[in-house]
């Protein structure tokens, strides 16, 4: 259990919210592990086997407390709210300011900004375990390429379509140099490059399969806030896309998704027999390749850092929540700035 942001995060199995006059009680094994005054309170957060009472529930809608509910690996159940609530203005704040090309600019370079210093920071990584090599030469080139488009991202005023062309050469520089991020001399496991449906190689495989897990739980996150996932402001719009998922994605994708992927791959818990390819030459995880990584992606989450604007020690499963959270208080005008997550 964690209060962040005035939100009371619930991911105790097994717990019952109930209310004791004007406080919510979180007990587990009849037993009364927490009590919070509902007035401290903005949302409540439940994962998994979390229950709560009906007076409780009553109460939450009496408060104008969100009481929203996922599954035990974040996927979206329901939210609950009272008759009176801000949904309606934080998603017409979201509307309004996706419209805005120069407010969508600025929130687009925000966001591209905070991707190119994180994949920046995982090429550093990379630089500091390994030997000199012209390898190493190559990644240090990168990191320095990227530093010079985030330099020129956060140039002030610059259109949103000049913002994506610079998220588009930062990904392509970072891609260029992903393989050499793969450190096992012996490893069979080789990237030649950024394929996507179908991939085209077992790690691409694995990149696509840990970015849809990744987009599900920030969708998630976004809804059990009351944004909309599908009107975002980098990715353009189309039936159907998660566009503002996309958006909050591009920060997280490189300390949460790639560390991963690279991380399993060099640890030698995925080899190269657990992947299938068909005719065409699409590649696919087999069963227990897939079974590996969602259990990596669990424990993963259950990981826990200080996060950088909070300075609060979280678990990793909890940011796609904290910063929809943050999202929507920027929009509401709660916020100056948003603040992306960037890893250090």
């Amino acid at each position: 259990m964690k209060k962040l942001l005035n939100t009371l995060y619930v991911t105790t199995q097994g717990a019952w919210l109930a209310r004791e006059r004007e406080n919510v009680l979180v007990r587990v094994e009849q037993e009364t592990r927490l009590r919070l005054p509902i007035h401290n309170l903005g949302a409540i957060v439940g994962f998994g086997q979390v229950s709560a009472s009906a007076p409780l529930m009553g109460l939450c809608a009496e408060r104008g407390v969100a009481l929203s509910f996922f599954t035990e690996r974040g996927r979206f159940l329901a939210r609950m709210e009272g008759p009176v609530s801000g949904n309606v203005l934080l998603r017409r704040a979201q509307y309004r300011q996706s419209d805005d090309e120069k407010q969508a600019a600025r929130v687009a370079a925000m966001l591209v900004a905070a991707k190119l210093a994180n994949s920046r920071y995982v090429l550093q990584r990379a630089i500091r375990d390994r030997p000199p090599s012209p390898q190493r030469d190559q990644v240090g080139r990168a990191v320095e390429h990227l530093e010079t488009l985030l330099r020129q991202v956060r140039v002030e005023g610059i259109s949103l379509d000049t913002i994506r062309g610079f998220e588009g050469a930062a990904g392509r520089r970072y891609f260029e140099v992903f393989d050499h991020l793969i450190l096992s001399e012996h490893c069979n496991l080789r990237f030649s490059g950024r394929s996507r449906r179908p991939p085209m190689d077992a790690v691409n495989a694995m990149l696509s399969f840990v970015y849809t897990l990744l987009r599900h739980d920030i969708a998630a996150a976004l809804e059990g806030v009351g944004l909309d996932p599908q009107v975002g402001f980098l990715h353009r719009l189309r039936p159907g896309r998660p566009a503002l998922a996309l958006d909050l994605m591009e920060e997280l994708r490189a300390p949460l998704a790639d560390r991963l992927v690279l991380a399993l791959i060099n640890r030698g818990q995925v080899k190269p027999d657990g992947f299938d390819i068909s005719e065409s030459g699409a590649v696919s995880m087999n069963a227990e390749t897939r079974k590996a990584i969602l259990v990596a992606w669990q424990e993963r989450k259950r990981q826990t850092i200080r996060h950088p604007f909070l300075q609060e020690t979280v678990e990793i499963g909890l940011i796609p929540h904290l910063q929809s959270r943050l999202f929507a208080g920027y929009l509401r005008g709660d916020l100056d700035a948003y603040p992306a997550f960037i890893w250090r």
